[in-house]
């Protein structure tokens, strides 16, 4: 019997990994391939697939687990630690662009409902390509990258109730306010349904599930729930991928949500693939090309709309211009979420055919070139705000450090912490516990409020600018920690201090390896990539555990970093200055180990009458008996059964005397 899906099922995965290798050769996001397969696919490219409606079908199921993951990631808690960030970032970016882009088209004869829905697109940027991109080059935990992460986050999230006021917007409905009064009424049902489920329901049954140990089972159950709420909100006449984005929400706040995270996202991966595939369908390529000046304006339009007011959110957060920059540069694309969104205006009169085309191309070629203009947004954000800035820039509604600056010209011989993350509060605890003077310069304006309040020393500002270096004295300063995660703003802060002082001591701390080199040559004294310290600790474990002395283990460290980690860079692993440490490691092992045992040949007996050492050739060297440690051992010792005794022999001698006390 024939299937046609399974035909193409085929054709669309198929043909989707020969694009998607194409577009990785290119460093191009994988959307933007299935979104090149569906066009290349469907009826106006080659028309391979024999039935477009079975597709969508798979489409619809990759929604609702996209948007039921994104709920299971959606955590209450870790909204409140950004709250700012996302609800005053997020909603000024959001907003601005609805109202800017909503008025613009009504210029054009579009009405309210059809502009403002247009601004709910453009209003939208791409999660997945940017957040990988920010990850690939380590700076989602920069200054802008949070800003980036705040703002994406309430996207994700004001998509679902834009997807509820879509089909209003369409004025389907005689009387508005009943409709509205109704869809409020069914969304509290939602809401309530959800608070006790997450609350008593849910954790019991995955409790119940869990202690089957059956794999199966629970994938079932997440799968189960996953689809009875979106099933529960469509018949209430309200959307699937809310149902979705709810029962995300509901196994969100118990402790398996991140196994079922990892359960899911397989299939998410699938399922999404064929919607993406879905919408490339659509695309008429003909008319892109027929439009193409058109469509290259609208480009430009979008990523200067978009990117200028994002920059906006970022300055209204006290962000300064370049991290403001960075964040423009980050958010101009229209985002894979619009693509949901569209659907929705189609299916509600918000969006005719032609309105749609030009969305889909100017969404296609913003996301195309996304890569390409983060790549390089560090060169674009100096060169911009470099010829905008003065040196002595102050951010507008910025705290004010007058008090602080009080303080600190009178400083000297101090300590300079630029960056008020781990590493930097790490840093003041240490200097305030050894009463070493010391000031902070951190960025984040809540951060520098919350801290001043609580006595510490802390200055807001951008070290990259000569003003704040001078208000905390770096001439007079005898180190500097530069404890940022944004690699190319550390560049600028160490030529700015190297403009000022020559003789500062400089500590940089970076994340990467290939980042050392240029911090040296731009004036760093030392630099600690924590990639090689984190192998650094954990070989020193190791070898501690190989009875290595300390004082070889200290050399043998001291030496790997006096030689600018070169052993841990070489590609060879071959032996520098830092490999010459010893190799005649001890074949003994230091054991703790409890007797179960009931047998009377060692239980009760002494160590002289059991035997212990010529038996099993291990010494015993203490005992821990009812919460005592005995240290003073000796012939005379007696053994009892529940003691944890203390051994030192060869591995295969403690696992041998391991067996026989374990043996009940």
């Amino acid at each position: 019997m024939e299937i046609p899906l399974l035909s193409d099922v085929v054709i669309i995965l198929g043909l989707a990994v020969v694009v998607i290798l194409l577009f990785q050769r290119f460093r191009l996001p994988t959307i933007l391939g299935f979104l090149m397969t569906g066009v290349i696919a469907g009826p106006h490219g080659l028309n391979l697939i024999a039935d477009v409606h079975d597709i969508e079908i798979l489409a619809e199921i990759g929604v609702i687990l996209l948007l039921f993951i994104i709920g299971m990631e959606f955590s209450l808690r870790n909204l409140a630690l950004i709250k700012r960030t996302v609800l005053l970032g997020g909603a000024t970016q959001v907003l601005v662009t609805i109202l800017l882009v909503g008025l613009v088209l009504m210029m054009f004869n579009f009405t309210a409902a059809e502009g403002f829905f247009v601004g709910f697109l453009f209003a939208l940027s791409s999660t997945a390509i940017v957040l990988k991109l920010l990850q690939d080059k380590g700076e989602i935990n920069s200054p802008h990258g949070k800003v980036v992460l705040g703002i994406l986050i309430f996207q994700d999230i004001v998509v679902v109730p834009m997807m509820l006021v879509a089909p209003l917007m369409a004025g389907g409905s005689e009387n508005i306010v009943v409709e509205l009064l109704l869809m409020v009424l069914k969304g509290a049902f939602v809401i309530v349904f959800v608070l006790i489920s997450a609350r008593y329901l849910v954790p019991k049954l995955l409790f119940v599930v869990a202690q089957t140990k059956s794999k199966e089972l629970f994938i079932l159950s997440i799968v189960v729930i996953c689809f009875a709420v979106a099933w529960l909100t469509q018949s209430l006449g309200l959307s699937l991928a809310l149902g979705a984005f709810m029962a995300g929400l509901i196994i969100s706040e118990s402790e398996y949500s991140h196994q079922a995270t990892s359960n899911i996202l397989p299939f998410r991966e699938i399922f999404t693939s064929f919607f993406f595939v879905s919408i490339g369908m659509l695309l008429d390529f003909a008319f892109m090309l027929q439009h193409l000046p058109l469509i290259l304006l609208l480009t430009v339009c979008t990523f200067i709309l978009k990117g200028v007011i994002a920059a906006m959110a970022a300055r209204i957060l006290q962000y300064p211009l370049r991290t403001s920059i960075l964040v423009g540069l980050s958010l101009f694309q229209v985002g894979e979420f619009a693509f949901i969104l569209s659907k929705t205006g189609i299916n509600s009169g918000l969006l005719s055919q032609e309105v749609y085309q030009y969305f889909l191309s100017v969404s296609l070629l913003t996301m195309a070139i996304t890569p390409f203009v983060i790549g390089s947004f560090h060169t674009i954000a100096n060169k911009l705000s470099t010829r905008w800035v003065p040196v002595n820039n102050q951010i507008p509604n910025a705290p004010v450090n007058a008090d602080a600056s009080d303080d600190m010209h009178h400083l000297e011989d101090h300590i300079v912490i630029i960056g008020y993350g781990i590493n930097g509060r790490n840093v003041a605890k240490a200097a305030r516990h050894a009463s070493i003077p010391y000031v902070i310069v951190e960025l984040n304006a809540v951060t520098v409020k919350e801290e001043r309040l609580r006595g510490e020393p802390i200055l807001y500002g951008d070290a990259v600018h000569g003003v704040i270096l001078s208000h905390i004295n770096i001439h007079k300063a005898r180190v500097v920690v530069i404890a940022i995660s944004d690699p190319e703003a550390t560049k600028r802060i160490i030529s700015s201090i190297r403009e000022v002082s020559d003789k500062v001591h400089i500590i940089v701390r970076t994340r990467f390896v290939q980042e050392m080199e240029e911090n040296f040559r731009l004036g760093a004294d030392e630099v600690i990539p924590e990639e090689f310290e984190t192998s650094i600790e954990i070989f020193t474990r190791v070898l501690s555990k190989y009875l290595m002395p300390r004082d070889e283990i200290a050399n043998f460290t001291y030496s790997i970093r006096a030689d600018n980690y070169d052993m841990l860079r070489s590609l060879t692993g071959s032996k520098t200055n830092a490999g010459n440490i010893s190799t005649d490691l001890p074949d003994i092992e230091v054991a703790s180990l409890r007797i179960y045992t009931k047998e009377d040949s060692l239980v009760g007996k002494t160590l002289i009458d059991a035997d212990v050492r010529n038996r099993f050739g291990i010494t015993v060297v203490g005992i821990k008996r009812d919460g005592d440690t005995l240290l003073e051992i000796n012939a005379h010792t007696k053994l009892k059964r529940g003691d944890v005794v203390y051994v030192v022999g060869k591995p295969s001698d403690v696992m041998r005397f391991n067996n026989f006390v374990r043996a009940d």
